[in-house]
Formats: structure tokens, sequence, C-alpha cells
């Protein structure tokens, strides 16, 4: 049996007609990931002000199998100097419409999110994406693509400090221990510097429990399957907060907060 032709990449700018079915593909993202209020405010604008930096893949059937979301911006302005932001992944989505709205020219790209169906997860399809986001930055002129990204097996580790996971190298290549990371560094990419506060989510007790099925009823770190670290409970305030760090790497092209790990079952 011959295997499965390669999945067809293009622009969402080319093929406007695959927004819907963008958006609403299998995915495995962990249910509170997606109540980050600035994903929230801007995702679905991305996909109409900024399609030409919206990637999608179809099969030999023309389902979408695959997203990968980018953003121009501009780094090296007064006020930013070519500094990452330490609020990462929010900060440069916030930077990017900004940026649009004021007509400040962008001279990067920033990857935001790269997104496997789960049949097609572990077929090299994400260093695809990967290597398409990089060629679509060049082909239209920018020199630098950069990435806040979610390293994809830190949710092992929760309690593990990301300014030393991110840095953690095999002894065999040197390349980092995390797959990921490690796809970014193949591809190119230099680590930059932890972004402490990449994402946050915030909600009240009982929002998390229907995120979660967990019961939030203690205060303090709370482990919650498929976040990078604990998620913070304060009972007494009914509240709890999740503060994500991602890993900001420049060069190499794109890639964002990369396929996300298989979600465990509710409560687990």
């Amino acid at each position: 049996m011959s295997p499965d032709p390669d999945p067809t990449i293009t622009t969402l700018a080319e093929r406007p007609g695959l927004r819907q079915a963008m958006w609403t593909m299998e995915d495995t993202w962990p249910v509170f990931v997606q109540h980050d209020a600035v994903g929230w405010s801007f995702m679905g604008r991305i996909a109409v002000d900024f399609p030409e930096y919206v990637l999608v893949a179809t099969d030999e059937t023309g389902d979408v199998v695959a997203k990968g979301v980018s953003v121009p911006f501009a780094q090296h302005v007064e006020g930013r100097g070519g500094v990452l932001p330490d609020r990462g992944w929010d900060r440069v989505v916030q930077w990017a419409f900004s940026d649009l709205r004021r007509g400040v020219e962008a001279d990067t790209v920033s990857a935001v999110e790269i997104t496997i169906v789960p049949r097609m997860l572990g077929r090299g399809l994400s260093g695809r994406m990967l290597a398409a986001m990089r060629e679509n930055a060049r082909s239209r002129g920018f020199g630098e693509v950069v990435a806040p990204v979610r390293p994809s097996a830190k949710h092992r580790e929760p309690a593990a400090l990301m300014s030393e996971y991110a840095y953690r190298k095999r002894a065999a290549d040197g390349l980092p221990e995390d797959p990921w990371l490690r796809v970014h560094v193949r591809a190119g990419g230099v680590i930059d510097k932890v972004a402490p506060a990449s994402m946050t989510v915030s909600g009240s007790l009982d929002e998390w429990r229907q995120w979660t099925g967990l019961p939030f009823d203690t205060a303090g770190p709370v482990e919650v399957p498929g976040a990078l670290v604990p998620v913070h409970c304060a009972p007494e305030r009914d509240n709890a907060v999740y503060v994500e760090p991602n890993v900001w790497v420049r060069g190499g092209g794109g890639g964002g907060r990369g396929p996300p790990p298989p979600r465990p079952p509710q409560g687990a």
C-alpha cells in the first residue's frame, strides 16, 4: 500500500473558504488554555486581518489537518528596542494589532500557533508547518522569525523551573531535551530567553472546575493536566490564576506553541 500523499500547505489568503474549517478542526489543547483573555480577544481577528500569515494544510480529501498562525510586528522600534517581551505570546499578539492600528511598519514575524489534528500527530507535519511558516515570512521580505515556544514535554514536570528546563541538552548531540524546542533548534533557531509570563488564564473556582474536572478547594499550587506550571488557587478569593512561561526562540522560523500533548481524561 502506498503512503498517504503529503498534505498541501497554503495561506488562508489563498484559500479563504477554509477559515471555518480551520477553526473547527479537531485538536488536543487543554480547555483552560482557550480562556487566555488575549487569545480570546484576538485569535479570531488574525484570520481576518493577517490571512497571508496564516497557513492551512489539507489532505487528499480536502480536509484541514493542520494550521499555522503567525503575525507581523515591529520589534525594532522605540520602547521595544529589539528585546523580546517577558509577556511572550500575549504581548506579541497585542503588539501586532497595535502596530496594525497605528500604521507601524512590521520588521519581524512571530509564530503564534501550530496545531495538528490528532490523527496526523507523529508524522513530521509539525516540522513541515514550521518550515512553511519560515518560508512564508521570507517570501514576504522578513529577515527574522521569532517564536514564544510552548515546550511540548514541560507539562510532565510542572514543578521544574522553565529557566532550567529550557536549557537542558541531550548528551548525545547537544540538542534540547524537549522535543518541540529540539525541532526549532534543528531548524536553525536559537533559544533567546524565557518569557516568564507568556500567557495568563484567570477564572473563578467554578470555572476552573469546569475546565479541568478538579476540585480546586485547597489553597496553593494545583497541578493541572496539560499545564506547564502549577495553577495558583485562592479559595478565600474564589479564584485561581495560571501564569504560563514560554521560551523565546530566534531564527529558524515560526512554530509558536507547537502541537500540544494528548489531552488526559477529565479529572486525571
